[in-house]
């Protein structure tokens, strides 16, 4: 049975409330500035989530919900026959704009290859390999480049502390290093 109106409403703004503040702050946002935010009392927001790892977690978990709408997009345009390049370069960039505006994607891609949720790393890592493999066929990967090292670089991405023209060039530079000189 779903929630009561009243109750699916407080979730949302609950919900809501964390985004923008974990986007702001990461997670060091407090529960109680999260339920002021959200304008509910701090019971109700631990009724709805009964700690504040569980509201991290529904949280990263809508991050990593659009993290995957993307990489399944990627993966999509390579097995289309499009450059897996290309799909690597959307990718990355991507990720950059996303982590420069919400620290809550960071964590998303932080937790990418480890964590409590193995079918999202498998997912994760199977859409990557799958791009890492055609790029490889491709002859535009550096031939040492693992999918490890996509996790490692886009769990590093710099965020909202780096100005975006050098979170630019840092994707820049870092498709550089995984390329054969195609990367834009």
């Amino acid at each position: 049975m779903g929630l009561r109106a009243d109750a699916a409403r407080n979730r949302a703004n609950i919900l809501r409330a964390a985004r923008t503040l974990i986007a702001a702050r990461g997670e060091s946002a407090g529960m109680d500035d999260i339920a002021r935010e959200a304008g509910v009392a701090v019971g109700t927001l631990y009724r709805h989530f009964p700690t504040k790892a569980d509201l991290v977690n529904a949280i990263v978990d809508e991050m990593s919900a659009r993290m995957f709408e993307t990489l399944d997009a990627a993966v999509a345009r390579v097995d289309a026959g499009g450059s897996a390049v290309a799909a690597l370069t959307t990718l990355f960039e991507w990720a950059s704009e996303a982590v420069g505006h919400d620290r809550g994607v960071k964590a998303a891609l932080r937790n990418l290859g480890v964590g409590d949720r193995p079918d999202l790393a498998e997912r994760a890592l199977g859409g990557l390999s799958r791009i890492v493999e055609a790029a490889s066929r491709e002859g535009t990967l550096r031939p040492d480049v693992t999918v490890g090292d996509l996790v490692l670089l886009m769990s590093t991405l710099p965020d909202d502390d780096v100005p975006e023209p050098a979170r630019r060039r840092w994707v820049e530079l870092a498709l550089r290093s995984l390329t054969r000189g195609t990367a834009p």
